[in-house]
């Protein structure tokens, strides 16, 4: 038994738009049709906990050169198109332990950059630590303050 049916549609224009509908089977209670390219909601915010919210935003801020915003338990650094990373405070916060399980990541950054070198002497330079484990040749792995993983990568 199928799951969804794919079905297209004419916008006015005469383009088609392709809109999954959940079979019978799948339907629950107030579940709606998903219309591809149409998003549910927008601009997702990315929260990372942290034993210091201000120095991990200070880092990042640095790093991505984005506008930081420090509060008591929580800051935020924020790029000019809206685009925005939040740190919230966990008492108690254990990093995680990449690449083992021991401790899982759960979620990690990748960034662009077009020079690995010039980039890693950076965020060294602003409290990353390279990971001494490092799987790929077009990525580098680092450590924030807080020891997140994150990874430097070329385009």
């Amino acid at each position: 038994m199928a799951l969804c049916t794919p079905a297209l549609l004419a916008d006015a224009d005469g383009s088609g738009s392709l809109v999954i509908r959940p079979t019978a089977a799948t339907r629950l209670g107030g579940i709606v049709d998903i219309v591809a390219g149409m998003a549910i909601a927008r601009l997702p915010l990315i929260v990372i906990d942290c034993p210091d919210p201000g120095a991990l935003a200070r880092f990042y801020g640095a790093m991505l050169d984005w506008k930081i915003d420090v509060s008591a338990d929580r800051a935020s650094v924020c790029a000019e198109d809206g685009q925005c990373i939040s740190f919230h405070q966990v008492a108690g916060y254990t990093p995680p332990m990449w690449p083992t399980q021991e401790r899982p990541q759960q979620m990690h950054l990748d960034v662009i950059v077009d020079d690995l070198d010039a980039a890693e002497a950076a965020v060294i330079d602003l409290g990353a630590t390279k990971h001494p484990d490092q799987p790929g040749t077009s990525y580098r792995v680092f450590l924030d303050p807080a020891g997140h993983p994150f990874c430097l990568c070329l385009n």
